[in-house]
């Protein structure tokens, strides 16, 4: 069983998943980032891979993947500050980024290196679904990595049944046809996440984009396994102070605690 299966089985409600940028907020950071996630609640860390252009994302992550590729960062960086990480990170760590990079990176090279340093799997969302079926998919499996695709309030019910087919783990509810970040209206997804529930799909759901408090985690986690929070924690992080504080803070404030 993965570790992400593990999560699910153990925590049926209220699974938290925070995203942060490695190499942010100083290039040292990502691991002292990642043990302060562990330490005060989250139950998955999504780690983000730096790109000059990442689509899916909104104004206040894309200006930490740009200050993180400033600062340094790189995917063979990235792989070279988490090798030793399963010393003390136990929670799933999954790798968050997009296609162009890892390409020049090599796919293969990258798929065997997160296995060999220890994560658990992989959101691209820019990988098409029919190149991860005819190709990437297979080596992905190969290296023992989940893949988690997302879908939208306008993905037909096929493609959420074909996508959930495919994808390890979890699926990612985008909340709304938007980029991170921005407020939603969530008596609006609620509806959604309803569809979702009742379709009874094989993989736990997990809502992202617009998670920013515990109101707004309340509401996504009424129809769902969990959330996913990235822009309000990458805000505190760049607010400065004292990393481990500062995410006790937050994560404590969102989870009630």
């Amino acid at each position: 069983m993965s570790k992400l299966e593990l999560v699910f089985k153990e925590k049926s409600k209220r699974v938290l998943n925070v995203y942060c940028t490695a190499g942010y907020p100083s290039l040292d950071s990502t691991m002292k980032v990642m043990g302060s996630l562990q330490k005060n609640g989250a139950d998955i860390i999504e780690l983000g891979m730096p790109y000059s252009d990442p689509l899916a994302d909104g104004e206040v992550i894309q200006v930490s993947s740009i200050k993180a590729l400033a600062n340094g960062m790189n995917i063979a960086v990235l792989f070279d500050q988490i090798k030793d990480m399963r010393k003390s990170i136990s929670i799933p760590v999954i790798l968050m980024g997009y296609m162009n990079p890892i390409l020049q990176y090599g796919f293969e090279n990258f798929c065997k290196k997160a296995k060999e340093v220890g994560v658990d799997g992989l959101i691209l969302p820019d990988l098409p679904l029919f190149e991860f079926e005819q190709s990437y998919g297979k080596i992905i499996t190969e290296n023992n990595l989940d893949f988690i695709f997302l879908v939208t309030p306008e993905t037909p019910v096929d493609r959420i049944k074909k996508l959930d087919s495919l994808s390890n783990g979890f699926l990612y509810a985008v909340s709304s046809s938007a980029t991170t970040g921005k407020d939603k209206d969530f008596n609006v997804v609620a509806q959604y996440l309803q569809k979702l529930q009742a379709m009874q799909l094989k993989n736990p759901i997990l809502v992202g984009f617009g998670i920013k408090d515990k109101a707004t985690f309340d509401a996504a986690t009424l129809h769902t396994q969990g959330a996913i929070i990235g822009s309000a924690y990458i805000q505190q992080l760049t607010k400065g102070g004292d990393i481990e504080t500062t995410t006790s803070q937050f994560l404590n404030s969102v989870l009630g605690a």
